[in-house]
């Protein structure tokens, strides 16, 4: 009877080749219980396919510098120019000239500064000055949806893929240090955010409430836009920027656009003392509890005693228990 197995000169005993069509552990597409029982993980929780989320971007193997940062760049300083300096045709061509240098350098780049220019633009459409009437609320509302969603739908939709993600649930339990950060919270808003909006003067930018509808409206709207901001600067242009640069770098190009817009909201003054740290320290945050949940808690808390705050220094008698 004919025997299937290779004789000694087919393959030499003690041969590293293996057999036709076998693929080794390290090789690409290789059989490896432990990764795919990490990638089962992360589609459960809903975090796969974003750097910034499952920290599969390998920062090591990145160069610190790239030609890819120059339009990288242009993108966040044009929300610079549209938001802190609102000048708006120089904003857009330096927007439109980065987007087209991506499309040069890099295509898959571009695709990513695609997504974060057209959020861009369709903030820029609006003033996103503070104010509570109801048409400004329903404008500044119906503007900061469609720039979440129209990059979100165009992302799953026309590229067919899942590069940004809301990952309400990380599968990680939250530590000690980061439970006890979220009860600092409150104590660090009440010590600062009254100071600064008080003494700045910069609590002028919101208006004055006069009437329980309006209270109702800005309790509401601080709350809408500090959940957008996480939506569309850490989940959208922080992911995003994650697929191509290490977390520093895009950490700095996400707080770049992040400040720009706060300064336009009304944080104004010495405001990016607090804005740029805040921006900065919510990407890194994220980063490391792979959570929205977490960011979003600490961001709203936040956002609470700003809204207390504000209404305080407009109406001293209402919540005086502010130190300033």
């Amino acid at each position: 009877m004919a025997s299937n197995a290779q004789s000694p000169q087919e393959r030499p005993a003690g041969s590293d080749t293996p057999d036709e069509g076998a693929r080794t552990p390290s090789e690409p597409g290789a059989a490896d219980p432990a990764r795919d029982a990490a990638v089962a993980a992360t589609a459960a929780t809903g975090a796969e396919s974003n750097p910034a989320v499952t920290g599969t971007a390998d920062d090591e193997e990145r160069p610190r510098f790239s030609r890819a940062l120059i339009p990288a760049v242009g993108v966040s300083v044009s929300a610079f120019l549209l938001f802190g300096l609102q000048i708006g045709w120089p904003g857009h061509v330096l927007l439109v000239a980065s987007l087209v240098l991506a499309f040069v350098f890099d295509r898959g780049l571009f695709k990513d500064l695609l997504l974060i220019g057209i959020g861009i633009t369709i903030v820029s459409l609006t003033s996103v000055k503070a104010d509570v009437s109801w048409d400004r609320f329903i404008t500044i509302g119906t503007v900061l949806a469609l720039a979440v969603s129209v990059p979100f739908l165009i992302d799953r939709f026309v590229y067919k893929r899942r590069a940004i993600r809301f990952p309400f649930r990380s599968g990680k339990k939250w530590t000690l240090v980061q439970k006890s950060y979220i009860g600092l919270v409150p104590l660090l808003g009440w010590l600062i955010l009254p100071f600064y909006f008080i003494r700045s003067g910069a609590y002028l930018n919101w208006p004055r409430i006069t009437d329980t509808s309006e209270l109702v409206r800005f309790f509401i709207g601080v709350n809408a836009v500090g959940t957008w901001d996480e939506l569309f600067f850490i989940c959208t242009c922080f992911a995003l920027l994650r697929r191509h640069f290490p977390v520093w770098q895009a950490n700095l190009l996400q707080a770049t656009i992040f400040v720009s817009f706060l300064w336009e909201l009304g944080y104004t003054a010495w405001g990016p003392l607090l804005t740029v740290p805040f921006a900065l320290l919510q990407g890194y945050i994220f980063t490391k509890t792979k959570s929205l949940t977490y960011v979003l808690i600490v961001h709203l808390t936040f956002d609470l005693v700003v809204f207390l705050a504000i209404v305080h220094a407009h109406n001293p008698d209402f919540f005086p228990f502010f130190l300033y």
